[in-house]
């Protein structure tokens, strides 16, 4: 553009305006970064070529409703299913109800469904053989700098045990890994504990089961399958609701929280304020020149000259904002889900993101513009010249 160096100019005519505006539309664009994030991160929850053959089953009218496991050997006798495995939510804590555990009392060959958890022999062995073990995540084991042998007090904020209260000691028999963080990272904040220490020791299970996980032998069997599993207990009083992994996973978090509504309302919020924000700047910036205006048209600039440097100047303030503020959040990513012992994993900010963002940066930025660019589009010379 053969005027840049016009628009440049006017930008930082008043730098410390621009200086504030941009600080404001760089942490929007910082929020929005670090939101995209989280909502991806949620919204990949369960999407892996493992992950495809897995179908979950739970009870149709909540997750939290048990389901008997006399289901369980039905389930697998339906054509196509492969394996089937079952596990319960356990709800735990450590030290502190705040400090919540991804915690799960699982059936011996839980594991075998889920090749992307990789478990030493050894300690997968030991798992197996000690009623009070558990494996824990990597991550989860940094998080609170445990040690394989040691014993771990935990707190259930569903369960009680068998004494009546809700304290629970466990042994750290074995450290899960995923094989590919990018995709099974929540698996490093995960603990796994044995079902059927679990199903003895608190009242208020007794041979049931949260949901049961089922292994296809062919994914595009996986629609047929599930349709054949609910019909096992259509009418009865535990019909069940079987989805994909990535859908129950989905499910599971809109139960707890809508992620999706959360993140576009504080973001609707923030650009709504961004907008009146960048608005009255830009207004106020026409203003402050409108003899200026006057004389570029006096000495030939055209009414669309003027409405196209005035657009492009409100673009190039939100651009240099946004830009740094996407920059800012791609780099602090990493370092908020290190900080956090991996308590939070955000993904990297994807070419996706940045196109949205850049979207949105070029939306807002002519949007705030338009009304100061007609203006100085339709300004009157002599008006203008005149200050009236």
């Amino acid at each position: 553009m053969k005027y840049l160096h016009l628009v440049w100019a006017e930008l930082f005519r008043r730098k410390t305006r621009t200086f504030l505006t941009l600080v404001s539309i760089l942490a929007a664009f910082l929020l929005f970064g670090l939101l995209d994030g989280v909502r991806t991160s949620f919204s990949e929850a369960g999407q892996s070529a493992n992950g495809a053959k897995r179908l979950q089953t739970q009870s149709r009218l909540s997750f939290i409703q048990a389901l008997p496991m006399a289901l369980e050997p039905r389930i697998a006798r339906v054509d196509g299913v492969k394996a089937v495995a079952h596990a319960n939510w356990f709800g735990g804590a450590y030290q502190d109800p705040r400090n919540q555990i991804f915690s799960f009392a699982v059936s011996p060959n839980y594991l075998d469904l889920f090749p992307e958890i990789e478990v030493d022999p050894a300690q997968r062995k030991a798992f197996d053989a000690t009623r009070t073990g558990i494996l824990v995540g990597e991550g989860l084991m940094k998080r609170f700098n445990w040690k394989v042998g040691q014993k771990v007090p935990l707190q259930s904020t569903i369960f009680p045990n068998a004494d009546g209260s809700k304290n629970w000691a466990f042994d750290i028999v074995g450290v899960m890994k995923p094989k590919d963080k990018a995709t099974g990272g929540w698996y490093d904040q995960m603990l796994l504990m044995q079902w059927k220490y679990f199903d003895e020791s608190t009242p208020y299970n007794r041979g049931q089961a949260g949901w049961y996980v089922v292994e296809v032998g062919d994914v595009n069997q996986a629609d047929r399958v599930a349709k054949a599993i609910d019909a096992l207990s259509t009418n009865s009083d535990h019909e069940t609701k079987t989805m994909t992994e990535s859908a129950a996973a989905a499910s599971w978090m809109k139960q707890m929280a809508d992620i999706g509504l959360i993140v576009g309302s504080i973001m609707g919020a923030v650009f709504f304020t961004l907008l009146l924000l960048t608005g009255n700047t830009m207004a106020q910036a026409v203003r402050e020149r409108t003899s200026e205006l006057a004389v570029l048209k006096t000495i030939g600039f055209t009414s669309r000259s003027v409405l196209m440097m005035v657009l492009a100047e409100s673009v190039l303030l939100v651009l240099i904002g946004g830009v740094l503020g996407v920059g800012l959040s791609a780099v602090l990513g990493p370092i908020v889900s290190a900080g956090s012992g991996g308590a939070i994993n955000l993904p990297p900010v994807s070419a996706k993101s940045w196109a949205t963002a850049l979207g949105l940066m070029a939306a807002i930025g002519l949007l705030v513009g338009a009304l100061p660019a007609i203006r100085a589009m339709r300004l009157n010379i002599v008006d203008a010249l005149a200050g009236r």
